[in-house]
């Protein structure tokens, strides 16, 4: 039987990995897209044969590994790369998630990610919990993680899909104010899909 699939969504200093990591404490396994990807082009063949294709063969260090600066500065301002670099990364991430949800004999899974739209991983969810914190409050967040300026973390903002979009596509809404209690919100979720 394949297991009920939640999506763990929310924009950047919204507390997504905390909350994963609180699924993660209920055995809820949870699948990190951004570590997934990074592992995928590290040791996918496939991938890799695809990357270097695209883009070219310094794309990956001597030593097999990608070369993060090399992809960043060939997808920096340039939507046609970033959109190329996409059409190869997210597929592959997608099937392995797929792979990894059928293999882990939970009855409830969870992914997390940022682009779950964006990489059409929402067809394969059953449902998704969209962690919202305030504005500022993610702005101080990621300041305080990413060591960036203010205007650097409201342009990446910008470019993700806001909360009042993705509060029309939730099932379930996760505060992340840090005043509401995260532990009983996340057990809340967790009974009414395993209630289902």
């Amino acid at each position: 039987m394949q297991p009920h699939k939640i999506a763990i969504i929310g924009g950047i200093g919204s507390g997504k990995s905390v909350v994963s990591r609180l699924f993660r404490l209920m055995n809820i396994p949870v699948y990190d897209c951004d570590s997934e990807a990074k592992h995928l082009m590290n040791t996918s063949a496939a991938l890799r044969s695809e990357l270097t294709k695209a883009i070219d063969e310094r794309v990956y260090k001597a030593d097999g590994v990608i070369d993060r600066a090399y992809l960043a500065s060939f997808m920096f301002g340039n939507a046609q790369h970033v959109a190329l670099v996409n059409s190869i990364v997210h597929p592959a991430v997608r099937a392995d998630f797929k792979q990894w949800a059928a293999n882990t004999q939970a009855p409830i899974v969870a992914v997390e990610t940022a682009i779950l739209f964006e990489s059409g991983l929402d067809a394969d969810i059953d449902s998704i919990v969209l962690v919202s914190a305030p504005i500022e409050t993610r702005i101080s967040r990621a300041i305080l993680r990413d060591h960036s300026s203010e205007q650097a973390i409201r342009q990446r903002m910008k470019s993700q899909m806001s909360d009042t979009e993705l509060v029309t596509r939730a099932n379930h809404i996760i505060l992340n104010d840090d005043t509401t209690s995260l532990i009983v919100q996340v057990e809340q979720v967790i009974q009414k899909i395993a209630s289902k």
